[in-house]
């Protein structure tokens, strides 16, 4: 009987003590997969490697990126529309298109710069015209209201010429090439690889970004509730973007081969010429408020459009769109 009993004791102890070490264990909680939804723009393609390479992952975050298919006419508007209800947590935004929303929805933060166009941004012209003089009077398609009718505004004044001395028409870069092949507009902005339609066509390039630098910029953006509850997924999400950006850059021709099956486009269009995808070094000094080019005074330019142009009637404070503190633990 004392036998018994003592097997008994020993039992009962070696289940408390496991009850105890397993109460005392920390919690694993498993945070729901972070939504952002990013484009088709070669400065956004490092999200597509990230998610096919694992690297999200791998860094310690679950992120479900929004299907690409739904990447037609329209949705940009579709894109912030669902980012302001709430059903994204990220989305990439132009500095313009940022600037533009955070009017009607101030808790937003730009966490990272993913690019800066420096020649892929273009104004593809009908044949006949060879210069932006050239277009004095001619229909030109530009998406009115965004980055777009800045980038074009800025090229009319190298020629001297204001949007009172064109015809703006809007319209999206993924229509530039039919409309300009129908004649309904004679020039238009648009970018890869809708410009190799355009080009095939008979498009003649007038004026690329690298004439503007620094003007152009791709940022992800989250709202702020996201910000505030899941820091830690956010700067996971910031290591595996650049870890996506660095590894497409080392080895372009596989980072091309996932880009072009996931976006079911040649790869002979994908190229990383006219673009630059920003590092890390490259974000901390853009993000620096001292720094001449500070994305501060990019986008106070930006600001100063859209007021005057009556885009917007206010903008909140600059400094605080822009949260540079996710790139802290991405080196």
């Amino acid at each position: 009987m004392s036998k018994l009993l003592r097997y008994i004791s020993i039992f009962l102890i070696t289940a408390c003590l496991l009850f105890a070490c397993h109460s005392s264990a920390p919690t694993v909680l498993k945070h729901p997969p972070l939504k952002v939804m990013f484009g088709s723009f070669v400065g956004e393609c490092p999200g597509i490697i990230a998610q096919k390479k694992g690297f999200f992952k791998a860094q310690g975050v679950n992120v479900e990126q929004i299907d690409i298919k739904l990447i037609n006419k329209g949705y940009i508007k579709l894109k912030q529309a669902n980012f302001n209800a709430g059903k994204y947590d990220g989305i990439s935004l132009s500095l313009g298109s940022f600037i533009i929303l955070s009017a009607t929805n101030p808790d937003i933060q730009s966490v990272l710069i993913i690019d800066e166009s420096t020649g892929a941004d273009v104004v593809v012209a009908q044949s006949q015209i060879k210069t932006v003089a050239g277009l004095k009077g001619k229909k030109l398609g530009t998406n009115l209201g965004s980055f777009s009718e800045v980038f074009v505004t800025e090229m009319l004044k190298t020629a001297n010429l204001t949007s009172d001395d064109v015809n703006l028409v809007k319209l999206e870069a993924s229509e530039i090439p039919q409309y300009l092949k129908n004649n309904v507009i004679q020039a238009g902005h648009t970018w890869q690889p809708h410009l190799y339609e355009a080009m095939k066509l008979g498009g003649n390039i007038l004026f690329t970004s690298k004439q503007t630098p620094g003007l152009v910029l791709d940022m992800i953006v989250f709202r702020g509730d996201t910000i505030r509850d899941r820091p830690e997924d956010i700067r996971a999400f910031v290591r595996g973007w650049l870890q996506a950006a660095n590894y497409w850059k080392a080895n372009v021709q596989e980072g091309n081969a996932i880009i072009s099956k996931a976006l079911k486009i040649p790869s002979n269009t994908l190229s990383l010429e006219g673009v630059n995808l920003t590092n890390l070094g490259e974000n901390k000094r853009l993000f620096e408020s001292s720094n001449p080019n500070s994305i501060y005074k990019t986008a106070k330019i930006y600001a100063d459009f859209f007021i005057r142009s009556g885009n917007v009637t206010r903008i909140p404070e600059l400094k605080s769109l822009f949260n540079s503190s996710f790139l802290n633990s991405a080196s």
